[in-house]
């Protein structure tokens, strides 16, 4: 009887304050949005940056079979005897050159099967077309063209890449993102807390002479506030499940198209609607705990119950 009672008051809570009850909605999920962006800006960094970025400066790949229109890799794929000489030739750069990591075809595959596990472009791309290559720490990144000066025209090489200096502006630009996302979702969120509390107090007070009759009677304090927790924390839920669809919405229809072909050279990897589904159940433990903290205050310490 109990349960049913509350549930009763429930549901005529929100009928008679559906405006309110839309107001917490698209507040929480305006706040969520923005939070759920931020934490994907944050994700697709270190999804970006891979296993290399924060160990090498420089990639020197080796040519391959499909590599033939570069002058140097008119020899076709790179011989072992010229994958030694420029080992040796990277080891004798030294005390500029500190670490050289070698990526085998067959580990830059696995890899990108790894990174690049929902593009739908992984089916095109086979091991022979994954060049191996000598990954290189600078003990002075500044020094980046002396490595490439070096190695331009050597038979085996198809290409030297500067990798931060190729990603470093997509990074900051991504961390800005991220940055002003977070911003925006605290502005929101204290805007949620705002209202929540606002919306509380006013359907208390509509519901004066009703919660006076149910302490006359004996009812208890949990008794009298628990459907104003439900009808609040329901409505944190609901912005927070809009707020999901939203994002996997973006990243469905937006950030996936941004994939490039792998034959062009410049594919990054790109989150998935799986990092959505990843940052869904924090999302919404988060709009759970704020409903519930900001209730549980508000009916402690603004509202005679």
């Amino acid at each position: 009887m109990r349960l049913r009672f509350i549930l009763g008051e429930v549901g005529s809570g929100l009928r008679r304050n559906a405006s309110m009850f839309v107001s917490v909605v698209l507040v929480a999920m305006v706040s969520l949005f923005f939070l759920g962006a931020g934490l994907l800006a944050q994700r697709e960094v270190n999804l970006a940056k891979g296993y290399w970025y924060d160990k090498v400066q420089v990639s020197v790949f080796m040519c391959t079979a499909q590599s033939s229109d570069v002058p140097s890799c008119s020899g076709g794929a790179v011989t072992p005897a010229q994958q030694e000489a420029i080992k040796h030739q990277l080891e004798s750069m030294k005390p500029l050159v500190e670490q050289v990591y070698y990526e085998s075809a067959q580990d830059a595959y696995a890899r990108f099967k790894e990174q690049f596990a929902g593009s739908p472009y992984l089916s095109q791309v086979t091991v022979d077309s994954m060049p191996s290559s000598f990954r290189v720490k600078l003990s002075d990144p500044a020094r980046y063209d002396d490595v490439v000066q070096a190695f331009d025209g050597t038979a085996g090489v198809e290409a030297v890449s500067d990798q931060t200096k190729v990603l470093d502006s997509f990074f900051k630009l991504l961390n800005v993102i991220s940055i002003g996302a977070a911003v925006l979702a605290v502005v929101m969120v204290l805007c949620s807390i705002l209202l929540i509390s606002t919306t509380i107090r006013q359907v208390a007070f509509t519901r004066r002479r009703q919660v006076n009759i149910m302490r006359m009677v004996g009812a208890s304090k949990a008794t009298i506030s628990l459907p104003f927790i439900i009808e609040t924390t329901t409505a944190a839920l609901v912005g927070a499940a809009l707020a999901v669809g939203l994002l996997w919405a973006m990243v469905h229809f937006g950030v996936s198209q941004l994939v490039s072909s792998p034959t062009d050279g410049t594919i990054i990897s790109i989150i998935t609607t799986r990092d959505v589904w990843v940052i869904a159940p924090w999302l919404v433990g988060g709009a759970l705990i704020l409903a519930l903290v900001t209730s549980w205050i508000t009916l402690r310490r603004q509202v005679q119950v």
